[in-house]
C-alpha cells in the first residue's frame, strides 16, 4: 500500500499548534533541502568508473518525487507553505570520498545537472555547487564558473582527506576566492571520510554511536579547525555554513572555547599560551558562521538568548528527515514564541542575507 504524504517523514508531530502556526511569517526559506540525482547522470564515465561513484536510483514511492522532478518540488513547497530552497545533492555528498580524477569531473558533471535543476525557478531555487579541493586552484576556477551559472556558494568536504585538514594553509585561496564573490563556504554533515563512509558495517547500537557521537565530534573538529587556526583573521570576510548539524551543542561549545581561550592566554594558575587568534572564538563564531536547524527542541530554547542572526531554519526535503509537508507546524513548536522580528531572521532574513536572494 502505497504511503500518504504524512507517513513519507519519520518526524511527526502531536500537538495542536494552529494558534501558534497562524503567527508564523509568511516567508519561509528553507536553507538545507536536497535533490535526487538522475540515474543517467555518470553516463559519461566508463563501467570502471561508474562503479566507484556513488549509486544512483529513481526516488522510491515512499520518497517525494520534486527531488528528481523540479516542476512537482515547486507543488510541494506551495503546499508547505516554502518560497524558496537552498538545494544540496544526496548521493553526490558521497562523492567526496572519491580520488580528484574521478571526483572532480564528477562534480563538474553534477553542477552543471543541478544548475539545469535550477533554472525551473531562479526565484525559488537556489543550488548550492560541489567542489572538489584536492587541486584547490581548480576548486576556486570552479566555484567561479558555478557563481556564473547562478549557483550559490561552493559545498567541500565535512571531514577532509586526513592529507588536508581544514586548519591547514591548503585552503587559503579557496577562502579569499569566497570572501571576493561575498559566498559562503558550506560544510553539510556526511560528506568526506566520515563515519558514514563505512555505515554498511555499522550494526544496532554502533548506529546510534555513529550518528550521535560520531557525528557530533566530527562536525565540532571542524568548528574548532576553522575558528582557531586563523582563517578568519586572514580572511576577513569568509563565511562557514554549518549543514544539518543541528544547533543546541553549539553554544555551550563556544563558551567552553571562550573559557580556555581567556585561561591560557591570560597569566593565572595556567600556563599563558600563544595562539593563532586574537580574540574571543564566540565573536569569531558570531560574526564568521551560519548554521541550519530543523527539529531541535533544545536549540531552540537558545535562540531566545543567542544564535538570533547566525541560524537559519531548514527543511530537508525530500529525505525521510524533512519537516515537509508539515514545516509551518514545526517552525511554530520551535519559534513560536519568539517575537516576530526573530522569527522572520531565522525563517527567511539570514539566508536572504547570507546568498544575497532576490525572490
Amino acid at each position: 500500500m502505497a504511503l500518504t504524504i504524512d507517513q513519507m517523514s519519520s518526524r511527526t508531530i502531536d500537538e495542536d499548534l494552529s494558534d501558534k502556526i497562524s503567527g508564523i511569517p509568511t516567508l519561509l526559506v528553507s536553507a538545507d533541502a536536497h535533490l535526487d540525482e538522475p540515474v543517467e547522470l555518470w553516463n559519461e564515465f566508463s563501467q570502471e568508473v561508474r562503479g566507484q561513484l556513488p549509486k544512483l536510483g529513481r526516488p522510491q514511492e515512499d520518497r517525494p518525487q520534486g527531488g528528481l522532478n523540479p516542476e512537482i518540488r515547486l507543488e510541494h513547497m506551495d503546499l508547505d507553505g516554502v518560497s524558496a530552497d537552498i538545494i544540496y545533492p544526496t548521493a553526490a555528498l558521497r562523492a567526496f570520498t572519491l580520488p580528484k580524477e574521478i571526483q572532480q569531473p564528477a562534480f563538474r558533471i553534477y553542477n552543471d545537472w543541478l544548475a539545469d535543476y535550477c533554472r525551473t525557478a531562479p526565484n525559488r531555487l537556489f543550488g548550492v555547487p560541489c567542489l572538489c579541493t584536492y587541486d584547490i586552484d581548480a576548486a576556486v576556477a570552479e566555484m567561479q564558473r558555478c557563481a556564473d551559472l547562478g549557483l550559490k556558494g561552493g559545498l567541500i568536504w565535512q571531514v577532509p582527506d586526513p592529507a588536508l585538514p581544514l586548519n591547514s594553509r591548503h585552503y587559503d585561496r579557496l577562502w579569499a576566492a569566497a570572501s571576493e564573490l561575498d559566498r559562503p563556504i558550506n560544510v553539510h554533515i556526511l560528506s568526506g571520510f566520515t563515519y558514514f563512509k563505512d555505515r554498511a558495517k555499522l550494526q544496532g547500537t554502533e548506529i546510534v554511536r555513529g550518528a550521535v557521537n560520531t557525528r557530533m565530534h566530527e562536525v565540532m573538529t571542524t568548528v574548532f579547525d576553522l575558528i582557531w587556526y586563523g582563517a578568519f583573521d586572514r580572511h576577513p570576510k569568509l563565511k562557514i555554513e554549518l549543514v544539518e548539524c543541528e544547533i543546541g551543542w553549539m553554544p555551550f561549545m563556544i563558551q567552553q572555547m571562550d573559557y580556555y581561550y581567556n585561561r591560557f592566554s591570560t597569566r593565572g594558575q595556567s600556563q599563558t599560551q600563544k595562539f593563532e587568534i586574537s580574540r574571543l572564538p564566540s565573536e569569531i563564531f558570531h560574526e564568521h558562521f551560519y548554521a541550519t536547524f530543523m527539529d531541535d527542541a533544545v536549540g531552540a530554547q537558545m535562540l531566545k538568548v543567542w544564535g538570533q542572526k547566525n541560524c537559519m531554519w531548514s527543511s530537508d526535503y525530500p529525505h525521510a528527515n524533512m519537516t515537509w509537508p508539515h514545516s509551518r507546524a514545526f517552525v511554530a513548536k520551535q519559534i513560536g514564541d519568539l517575537d516576530t522580528e526573530t522569527q522572520k531572521r531565522l525563517t527567511s532574513q539570514n539566508v536572504i542575507d547570507l546568498y544575497d536572494l532576490e525572490l
